[in-house]
């Protein structure tokens, strides 16, 4: 059993040299929702060190919403803005020896990606443009992932185990109770029953079916870092092997 723990970093919130030493890939992001220039080395320096995989973890340019706000941008607004984002990272990349090896949406364009083909193909165009071997992190059987493969941009599906998820495999939204999870009880076994069945429970207690490749903690939750250990601790101690899907 395989499986990757990435976490999204570089966005000024939770513990990132923590989580760094925990997860196997980081989501970094690229200065539209959070971060800049100074963070982002920052970050891809402590990667380096720790030899955690890169990824570009664009976004809508909105900070005061931390990206977490539809803004129904147009496809070519959507192209020029992952583009930029993309060129942002890379150019730090550059400058530090990292590499950047795949490609994730955050909030709002992350869930439209998932059901809008016009979103997903948007940023898959930007992705083509800038480096077309680059992964893409999505929701498993997703719009966005059925467009990238048909494209021949290789998807990853992922899972994530602090979040709570409805009946369609779709997240349930931030503003309902219980979206977020914190208990690293839950989080730890939630994490180990999506590794060793493929099957988590939505909210309202239906058996979902998910094929992922990578579980996800997000580095703002509350606590991620010790949610994440335990996580960790608990898949190992399974035999899973912890390892980077790019």
């Amino acid at each position: 059993m395989r499986i990757d723990l990435n976490a999204d970093l570089g966005e000024g919130c939770g513990d990132d040299a923590a989580l760094l030493a925990l997860v196997t890939s980081a989501n970094v992001a690229c200065g539209a929702h959070a971060g800049d220039p100074a963070t982002m080395q920052h970050t891809l320096e402590l990667c380096l060190r720790r030899g955690v995989t890169v990824g570009a973890h664009v976004s809508y340019p909105d900070r005061e919403h931390f990206g977490r706000r539809e803004l129904a941008l147009s496809a070519a607004e959507i192209t020029e803005q992952v583009m930029r984002q993309l060129e942002a990272l890379g150019a730090v990349a550059q400058r530090t020896g990292a590499r950047i090896r795949y490609v994730k949406a955050h909030g709002a364009l992350y869930n439209r990606m998932a059901d809008d083909g016009e979103a997903a193909g948007a940023t898959l165009a930007a992705i083509k443009d800038f480096d077309p071997s680059l992964v893409l992190l999505t929701l498993p059987g997703c719009i966005a992932m059925q467009l990238a493969e048909s494209q021949g941009i290789t998807a990853v599906g992922e899972a994530f185990a602090d979040r709570a998820y409805r009946d369609d495999g779709r997240l349930l939204p931030r503003g309902e109770a219980g979206a977020v999870l914190t208990e690293a009880s839950v989080v730890t076994e939630r994490g180990l029953q999506l590794v060793r069945e493929g099957t988590l429970q939505s909210a309202s207690g239906r058996s979902l079916r998910l094929q992922v490749r990578s579980l996800c903690v997000h580095g703002d939750t509350p606590g991620a870092a010790a949610l994440t250990q335990s996580l960790r601790r608990a898949l190992e101690t399974a035999g899973v092997t912890l390892q980077a899907f790019a």
